[in-house]
């Protein structure tokens, strides 16, 4: 959804349950590029499209992760904002979501893109060589 009065874009989503996609997808990004891009910036409640350089994806993953932090903490982990009392932390959010966070601020040689591929249970898998 569009607000035009505001000038930002919402998707209309009123819960958060931890999901990895943009985090991964700011990891991809940060990856791939060192140019200037047209991107989305990471408040998880209100997402404004701007033009940033690709350190900015780093930086938007602090802020998300920070956020979680903030806004998802429960007693013995992380828990999806549905509903602030919901005691389920889906998998999912220690297996992508953090990894992808994790490896966001590591070296480009951990795990290097040109030698692995993620499958979409974000496990990483040596890209083969296959010649016939």
């Amino acid at each position: 959804m569009i607000n035009q009065k505001c000038n930002h874009c919402r998707s209309g989503e009123n819960n958060y349950i931890l999901r990895p996609e943009v985090i991964e997808g700011f990891f991809y990004l940060w990856r791939l590029t060192g140019k200037t891009v047209f991107v989305f910036s990471i408040n998880i409640f209100n997402p404004l499209f701007s033009f940033l350089s690709s350190q900015k994806y780093r930086e938007w993953v602090w802020d998300a992760i920070s956020a979680i932090d903030k806004y998802c903490r429960v007693e013995a982990g992380f828990a999806g904002l549905v509903n602030v009392y919901d005691p389920k932390q889906q998998s999912f959010f220690l297996a992508e979501t953090l990894k992808y966070a994790y490896l966001t601020f590591t070296d480009t040689s951990v795990i290097p893109l040109d030698q692995w591929v993620f499958n979409t249970e974000a496990h990483p898998l040596p890209v083969m060589d296959i010649t016939v």
